[in-house]
């Protein structure tokens, strides 16, 4: 497990460093417009999730349009997403200031929101609606923060307005993780206080590790809080129909609720 380890962390350094490389000479070209800079994300996280030895299988339709909000596990779960479909991502202001990540997601155009700061909340959801028509789809974590993948938690429903509002089509999705091991979703998952470094040390160390990625049908929505409440069933639904994840009495939970 250790020669595992030390052999991916090598090949995500390199993989991370050809991103920033390839993403230079763009820019050399010319400034990048929204579709260029989605474009790049993709090719970078397709880098990355083969650097750490992370397989993506998807179910449905990826949509090329309007909003998308998934449930949240790990901070993987952009690179997955952006590996199967050029998108922006709306995120939290925190990861602006992160090594190499936050220059990262500022040159792919990521939306960064303040969650403290009804002015931030307000500017990002003008932006959101200024780009929910173009060819490149807006991703969201509505559950506001990444969870242990027991069970979905309820979407926030601010920034829906942008999409509600602009008769915008909405996607629910689905993440799920698996290995080739005994190692269970939750240990993959990020959340609570756990440090990034030793968490991202022992998924290097996850043997098979692949995640699936489950689409709903886009559809619009008549206001916010049916969208938040009707996306977030949606998306538990869909975790619950996944085998392998939750456990028997978490998915009989799911199904009465």
């Amino acid at each position: 497990m250790m020669l595992r380890r030390c052999r991916r962390a090598v090949a995500l350094a390199i993989a991370l460093l050809m991103c920033m490389v390839r993403l230079g000479l763009r820019r050399l070209r010319g400034r990048l417009a929204p579709h260029d800079r989605a474009l790049w994300l993709q090719e970078a996280c397709r880098r990355v999730l083969a650097s750490l030895g992370i397989s993506v299988r998807v179910e449905g339709a990826a949509p090329g349009s309007g909003l998308v909000v998934s449930n949240h596990l790990t901070y993987m779960d952009i690179a997955v997403c952006a590996s199967v479909m050029p998108c922006a991502f709306v995120s939290k202001k925190e990861v602006s200031r992160w090594p190499f990540f936050g220059l990262a997601a500022r040159s792919a155009g990521t939306l960064f929101i303040d969650r403290a700061s009804r002015a931030s909340a307000d500017a990002v959801a003008l932006e959101m609606a200024g780009r929910l028509h173009q060819a490149i789809p807006i991703l969201l974590f509505p559950e506001g923060t990444s969870s242990d993948g027991t069970r979905v938690l309820r979407f926030h429903t601010g920034l829906f307005e942008p999409a509600v509002t602009a008769a915008a089509p909405i996607t629910a999705a689905a993440i799920r993780y698996l290995s080739d091991g005994d190692v269970p979703e939750r240990d993959v998952c990020w959340f609570g206080d756990e440090a990034f470094l030793p968490h991202l040390w022992r998924t290097l160390g996850v043997r098979g590790l692949r995640a699936e990625l489950a689409f709903g049908e886009p559809r619009i929505y008549p206001d916010r809080r049916t969208a938040a409440r009707e996306t977030q069933a949606e998306v538990q639904g869909m975790r619950a129909n996944l085998p392998g994840i939750l456990p028997k009495t978490s998915r009989e939970a799911v199904a009465a609720s």
